[in-house]
């Protein structure tokens, strides 16, 4: 049984464990990024992690992170599931959490990753604007969902 977790305090362990679990889900998911992009885009996650104002991680029973949410306001920034752990209901039970306890009501998905879009929408999530370009400005589409 997998437990979710509030994470006041981010120490380097668990960004680097956190890391990890992020590089699995990606290659597991972002199919549209390259290796050397995955590699480029790898060094700034624990500053992304930083960041959040809510960080949530899902914990397998031995204690080791298999997944994690980033919430900022209402809007969910990042969830990630490492690629052993898919299709399991994490990645659900974590935005049920972030819905029911910060009353998230929107995030940004790559329009690339088609399983993370049709999962939002599975959970309520209906897109309302599409970008040609991530925040970055690299050619990558984002899909704006809203609950």
């Amino acid at each position: 049984m997998v437990q979710i977790k509030e994470i006041t305090k981010l120490t380097t362990g668990l960004a680097d464990r956190l890391l990890n679990v992020w590089e699995s889900s990606v290659k597991a998911t972002h199919l549209f990024l390259s290796r050397e992009e995955i590699e480029n885009i790898k060094r700034y996650v624990p500053q992304a992690l930083r960041a959040v104002k809510h960080l949530l991680v899902a914990e397998n029973e031995a204690g080791d992170p298999v997944a994690f949410a980033g919430i900022d306001g209402q809007k969910l920034e990042m969830l990630f599931v490492c690629a052993e752990n898919r299709g399991r209901g994490i990645g659900r039970r974590l935005l049920q959490y972030a819905v029911e306890n910060y009353a998230v009501n929107e995030l940004a998905v790559n329009e690339q990753n088609p399983q993370a879009a049709g999962f939002y929408e599975h959970m309520g999530f209906k897109v309302y604007r599409r970008s040609y370009t991530d925040e970055q400005g690299n050619a990558y589409p984002l899909l704006y969902m809203k609950r």
